[in-house]
């Protein structure tokens, strides 16, 4: 029989995702159900913490927590034309969540007479707090009979979003930690295959250099870049103006004087979408 206490310990569920904004790599999400007063003290948003720490405490967590689920959104689902930031976000929670409650022993199901449902806290990505917590669990409850199959007639879950939650309640604060920490591994591991990359976000140079770099040595850019981007198009753009210059004796000066090439060089402005503002 599910129920929210475990051995007289309350449970309840934080979510929160890391690396919405870089024009590098995946962005992750982490869900972590536990007793928040079990938590260590120093458990918060995942960017006031040193990064050392993030990783001591992302293990303390895990060996605390009744669960934890982890997703990942890969480059090629950001990418994807048919959706947006917003929705990715929201899939990224839903997906981490309904790992965690793979993991627990029992779920709250909507047919159980006995017991609560589960309750907890949900980062929102979207400016409307209450329609993405509405959409993360809706969309817990259509994934959940894959991971519980006995479950047909839903999750019992009480989701509740609010923006900076990470800053307010602990367990949304366990799950930033955890979230960021899995990001940064992924980034060192496109350290290790790509050389620096930097910190993967559009204002670090380092990021800028790496992309500028590798655009000019192979006239594409990496497979781990946001190609929707706009600090992605634009190095492409940056790209082909060099090359003009390089074969053309002015530089392609004519042709912004009247020619049929753009003044800027053939940069077209960048699909409008929720993207460009990072």
């Amino acid at each position: 029989m599910w129920s929210p206490t475990e051995a007289g310990v309350m449970r309840e569920f934080g979510v929160d995702e890391a690396g919405k904004g870089p024009v590098l790599g995946s962005m992750f999400a982490a869900a972590v159900v536990t007793d928040p007063a079990a938590l260590p003290e120093d458990v918060g948003d995942s960017k006031d913490i040193a990064p050392e720490r993030r990783e001591e405490l992302a293990a303390e967590i895990r060996e605390i927590a009744g669960a934890v689920g982890v997703a990942e959104i890969p480059v090629e689902r950001i990418d994807d034309e048919e959706t947006d930031m917003n929705s990715l976000t929201v899939a990224a929670h839903v997906e981490a969540l309904t790992a965690a409650l793979g993991d627990l022993d029992g779920v709250p199901s909507e047919d159980s007479s006995a017991g609560d449902p589960l309750s907890g806290y949900v980062d929102a990505g979207d400016t409307n707090a209450v329609r993405f917590e509405r959409r993360v669990e809706d969309g817990v409850g259509d994934r959940i009979p894959d991971v519980e199959g006995e479950l047909d007639g839903g999750v019992a879950l009480d989701v509740r979003g609010e923006h900076g939650a990470d800053e307010t309640y602990p367990v949304v604060g366990a799950a930033s930690i955890v979230a960021k920490v899995e990001r940064d591994a992924h980034v060192d591991r496109l350290a290790t295959e790509y050389g620096e990359v930097g910190s993967g976000y559009p204002s670090d140079p380092t990021t800028k250099e790496f992309l500028e770099s590798y655009v000019a040595e192979h006239d594409d850019l990496p497979p781990c870049a946001r190609a929707t981007w706009k600090t992605s198009r634009d190095a492409l753009a940056d790209a082909a103006q060099a090359s003009l210059g390089e074969f053309e004796p002015d530089g392609g000066r004519a042709a912004e004087n009247g020619g049929d090439a753009k003044a800027d060089g053939g940069r077209a402005d960048p699909k409008p979408t929720t993207l460009d503002d990072f």
